[in-house]
């Protein structure tokens, strides 16, 4: 089992950016890939974006690509995600989540990410 904690979360102005990290225990962190996803208030959760446990083959939702670049560090047992640009529409809690073993190849739907973190707040202002 893996735990999951997310941090960066907080209150920015429109066009500012965050920098979102999610420290995972377990050491077997590094086997897994690793996803981002958000909700906003009255919304289901969202994709956002994914990684790979090698670090490589990122891929993100269409509303975020170009403004969001996901990473991870595997000897630090951690994920972050770089928010940049960001915009009003991006205020949501943040989760991120492991991937589950088998999972279609670029997946993005909830059911197919396995333990999650307990969230972070973003608020962007207009």
């Amino acid at each position: 089992q893996v735990q999951l904690v997310e941090s960066g979360g907080g209150l920015v102005q429109a066009g500012g950016s965050l920098r979102l990290s999610c420290a995972a225990s377990g050491r077997t962190f590094s086997s897994y890939a690793m996803g981002w996803f958000r909700q906003a208030p009255g919304k289901e959760r969202e994709f956002v974006a994914a990684i790979n446990w090698s670090g490589s083959s990122p891929y993100y939702a269409d509303s975020v690509k170009g403004r969001f670049t996901i990473s991870r560090d595997n000897a630090k047992n951690t994920v972050y995600l770089q928010m940049n640009s960001l915009k009003p529409e991006d205020t949501a809690v943040y989760y991120c989540a492991t991937r589950r073993r088998g999972a279609t190849f670029q997946a993005m739907g909830v059911s197919q990410y396995e333990y999650w973190g307990q969230g972070t707040r973003v608020t962007v202002s207009s």
